[in-house]
């Protein structure tokens, strides 16, 4: 744990953790009932790491990766993304712009534009992101689908692939800006097994060819097993942390 936030925040080195939880507790107001989704999380992230959340319904893995997502702000601590300090003294646009340039998101609804092509969803991605050229945009994109094994369908609307190739587009988006970190909520949730498979194995490659550091929160067991490192929380709190120490092989 980082024993002076203030330096975290001065100073990104290749060695600091991607994601640097301190104190965090997240509260909200239902009535008279107070629920403290996130109760007390300290948690560090390293670089390269495949880390998994788990836990019940109702456990705090959405609001946690929702705040180091920088959807979300505890209400008290600070979370630090690439070494800085995205809790004090920044404002929503701020946080968006750290969203924007650090962080990819793939999400178990796929929540791609349906009036784009695969090409445009993940094109549009470095649109938003800004800072490169038309032609340099086309090249990185077109890099991506190669990657993705998406060639052929880089015309095709959403609804016109399957769910597997949808969620593909959805990793691409997330993958095409180079960003530290990949936040995934439940994202084999709506695959089958085989899909969901070859998709796990996707991002592993992902991981340890590009290095990205992938978070996810999951109830599959099946995706637990290829973590490297798990993080059980329960009531807001962290239970659990442990390193994996016979990941499944991807593979596909």
């Amino acid at each position: 744990m980082h024993s002076d936030p203030a330096a975290a925040s001065a100073t990104v080195s290749a060695a600091a953790p991607v994601v640097l939880i301190e104190a965090a507790t997240r509260i909200y107001n239902s009535g008279e009932n107070e629920v403290r989704a996130m109760d007390g999380i300290n948690l560090s992230i390293g670089r390269g790491e495949f880390l998994t959340l788990v836990g019940p319904s109702g456990s705090g893995k959405s609001t946690l990766l929702h705040c180091i997502g920088c959807l979300d702000a505890p209400t008290s601590g600070r979370v630090f993304i690439d070494g800085r300090d995205v809790t004090t003294g920044l404002s929503a646009a701020e946080r968006g712009e750290v969203r924007n340039a650090k962080i990819g998101f793939i999400f178990q609804s796929f929540n791609l534009i349906p009036v784009l092509t695969a090409y445009e969803n993940i094109e549009f991605a470095l649109q938003i992101h800004g800072g490169q050229t038309a032609a340099q945009m086309r090249a990185r994109t077109l890099e991506v689908l190669s990657l993705l094994g998406l060639e052929s369908q880089k015309d095709r609307r959403p609804n016109q692939l399957s769910g597997g190739q949808q969620q593909r587009v959805a990793i691409g988006r997330a993958l095409v800006k180079k960003p530290a970190l990949v936040l995934a909520d439940e994202p084999t949730a709506n695959l089958d097994r085989k899909t969901s498979d070859d998709l796990i194995a996707l991002m592993r490659q992902m991981n340890e060819q590009l290095g990205i550091t992938f978070v996810f929160s999951t109830h599959d067991e099946h995706l637990m097993r290829h973590a490297r490192r798990i993080v059980r929380l329960s009531d807001g709190r962290i239970v659990g942390d442990e390193a994996n120490q016979t990941p499944s092989a991807a593979h596909g």
